[in-house]
């Protein structure tokens, strides 16, 4: 414990824990992901992100919202239109992001378990 003034004290935190809150899950890097090189709907998102339920995708959405990782844009038109975007701060993470892939990339190949071509898993850019 970190005594910060006369009455308030403050926890300690592993900043790999803090990290993975933030980012940890089935969906939430897949969608920073998404969001790297541009501005997506949510349909979008969910064709992009394979597998994930309409529930499931709304709710690592407002997490990574609240986390201030993505921003949500609503326009009030006669349809109305929301649109996903990265902040400054989501967009940090893309190279930490690339780096994860790379190394599960090898170790998956030490392992034997196939990876899914470049196409099915926009992960990884072009070379």
């Amino acid at each position: 414990m970190i005594k910060k003034s006369k009455d308030e004290i403050v926890e300690e935190t592993c900043s790999v824990d803090y990290a993975f809150q933030r980012i940890g899950g089935k969906y939430k890097g897949r969608l920073i992901w998404a969001l790297k090189d541009k501005v997506m709907r949510y349909g979008e998102l969910k064709r992009y992100v394979k597998g994930v339920t309409p529930k499931m995708l709304t709710q690592a959405l407002r997490e990574l919202e609240e986390d201030g990782l993505v921003q949500r844009m609503v326009y009030p038109e006669v349809l109305p239109r929301v649109e996903y975007l990265l902040t400054g701060e989501g967009k940090e993470l893309v190279p930490f992001i690339e780096l994860l892939s790379d190394w599960a990339e090898k170790q998956m190949q030490k392992r034997g378990i196939p990876a899914m071509s470049a196409t099915a898993a926009p992960m990884k850019k072009a070379m």
